[in-house]
C-alpha cells in the first residue's frame, strides 16, 4: 500500500512509539497522579473506535484524531504552561496510550479501513515486515 512504510523503518518507527511509552510513564511516575487513574483512563483513546461504526471514513478521522500526537502535546504543553495538573497527567496518559499502540504497530489510519495504516497493513493473514 502507498505510503507505509515497512523493513528498518517501519521498526525504528515502533521503537519510537516504545520509547514514548516508556518517557510518558517515567514522566507520569514524577508528575502524574495515582496509578489507579492511568489505569482507568489509559484506554479512553480507544473509544474512537466507535466512528467504524458510521464508516471507514468517519472511523479513520474519529481514531486519527485521538491518536495523533497534537493532541496530547497541546493538553500537556497547556498543562505545564498553566500549573495544571489534571491537564499534565492527562496528557501524559494520552501519549503513553499512543506510544503503546505505536509500539504495537497500530498507526494512524487511512479512509481504506481500520487495518491501513502509516505503519502498514495490519491484522490476521498479514505477516509483519
Amino acid at each position: 500500500m502507498a505510503g507505509t512504510v515497512s523493513g528498518g523503518v517501519r521498526v525504528l518507527l515502533r521503537l519510537e512509539g516504545l520509547c514514548l511509552l516508556a518517557l510518558s510513564l517515567l514522566a507520569y511516575a514524577k508528575f502524574g497522579g495515582h496509578w489507579s487513574t492511568l489505569f482507568w483512563y489509559f484506554l479512553l483513546p480507544d473509544l474512537s473506535f466507535a466512528g467504524y461504526l458510521v464508516g471507514p471514513r468517519t472511523g479513520a478521522i474519529a481514531y486519527n484524531l485521538a491518536h495523533a500526537l497534537l493532541g496530547p502535546v497541546f493538553v500537556l504543553a497547556g498543562g505545564m504552561f498553566l500549573s495544571e495538573p489534571a491537564a499534565i497527567t492527562a496528557g501524559l496518559i494520552w501519549m503513553a496510550h499512543i506510544g503503546f499502540d505505536r509500539a504495537l504497530g497500530y498507526g494512524l489510519k487511512y479512509f481504506s479501513g481500520f487495518r491501513f495504516t502509516h505503519l502498514g497493513v495490519i491484522g490476521r493473514g498479514h505477516a509483519d515486515t
